[in-house]
């Protein structure tokens, strides 16, 4: 990734500003209050879950119970993985066939994103249509793909799942209360899960003003949860006015961001939010998503709850399992259009 291929150079209108302007009121919420027996404390958590969740579309959390030492033991394996050799790291290279492991010539919004990236699911093996036809009904199987370099790998990357499916549950509880639902409303969702981990390496770029490590873009699941080092480079899109800003790395915290399921979920009461990762020409920049998503045969669609004559459903029911692998398609070719996106089953 020495110099910048044109594959990597955004359009004009999409390429990042170096100077920018840091986030100023970024919503900081501290979890303890759920696992406490204080019902008013828990009131009151539940109404900041909110608020951010409709004005901001993500926030950050505090006091989220995660070991401190769990997230240290990933992040450590995922530099020392990252710095193996290439043809090391190409021995689990992803393919369209086996779609976990590691890759490095992503595309978002059909630009190549400046980074290498290592996934791993969190249901072994996950379970997934075998075809984008909406008329098959057959299934296949998704399997990690371990290194045997760093050998800790699979051990600390199985363990820090645990941690991030226990807390995501956590926040979806939260969620559900905030938006007047039972607190266990959305558990029957995460039955046979298809959430994945990603751990991302961003090397410095000679041409940051030309390439993000990756594009602007939403994720398409239920909520992300987001571990950043210190080096920073996340800029969200403003709702209030549309603009980039950066999110400051707080020592510990997770950043939560709200998924396009969830705005389909909440009919709209939830929107999820618009985001990419600058990259500079000094420093490397790592960093450890989990995309929570529901099972493969999940229908996504407005909650009846949440829906009445004066609100009406504003999407129409789509399969998750479908709509998956179909945004993975992406991954390994360059589209001529845009990929499936939620607007397309807007009513």
């Amino acid at each position: 990734m020495g110099e910048v291929d044109p594959a990597f150079i955004q359009e004009p209108e999409h390429r990042p500003k170096l100077c920018f302007s840091e986030a100023e009121g970024i919503p900081m919420i501290d979890l303890s209050p759920s696992r406490e027996k204080d019902p008013c404390a828990l009131d009151r958590l539940v109404r900041e879950i909110g608020s951010a969740c409709k004005e901001w579309g993500f926030f950050q959390v505090i006091n989220h119970g995660v070991p401190l030492d769990h997230r240290h033991k990933v992040e450590a394996a995922a530099r020392e993985f990252f710095g193996e050799s290439t043809q090391e790291k190409n021995k689990v290279r992803r393919d369209a066939v086996k779609v976990l492991g590691y890759y490095d010539t992503e595309h978002t919004k059909n630009v190549r994103d400046w980074k290498e990236v290592f996934d791993f699911s969190v249901e072994e093996p996950t379970l997934v249509p075998s075809s984008l036809d909406p008329h098959h009904h057959d299934l296949t199987h998704w399997h990690n793909q371990w290194p045997h370099y760093p050998p800790p790998l699979r051990d600390v990357c199985q363990e820090y799942a645990k941690d991030m499916v226990k807390l995501a549950l956590e926040l979806m509880e939260l969620i559900a209360l905030s938006l007047g639902l039972p607190q266990k409303r959305f558990q029957e969702f995460f039955k046979d899960q298809t959430s994945f981990i990603r751990l991302n390496h961003y090397p410095p770029c000679p041409s940051p003003d030309l390439a993000l490590g990756v594009g602007r873009h939403k994720d398409a699941g239920v909520l992300t949860i987001l571990a950043q080092d210190d080096v920073g480079g996340l800029e969200v899109k403003r709702k209030s006015d549309g603009e980039w800003v950066r999110v400051r790395p707080t020592p510990n915290a997770y950043i939560i961001n709200v998924g396009d399921i969830i705005q389909v979920w909440s009919n709209e009461a939830y929107e999820s939010v618009e985001h990419r990762v600058m990259v500079n020409s000094q420093k490397e920049r790592f960093s450890i998503p989990f995309f929570l998503n529901p099972s493969h045969y999940t229908m996504v669609e407005p909650l009846e709850e949440l829906v009445n004559e004066k609100n009406p459903a504003k999407y129409k029911a789509y399969n998750w399992g479908k709509f998956f692998v179909t945004r993975k398609r992406s991954n390994f070719m360059k589209l001529d259009v845009e990929n499936i996106q939620i607007y397309h089953f807007k009513v």
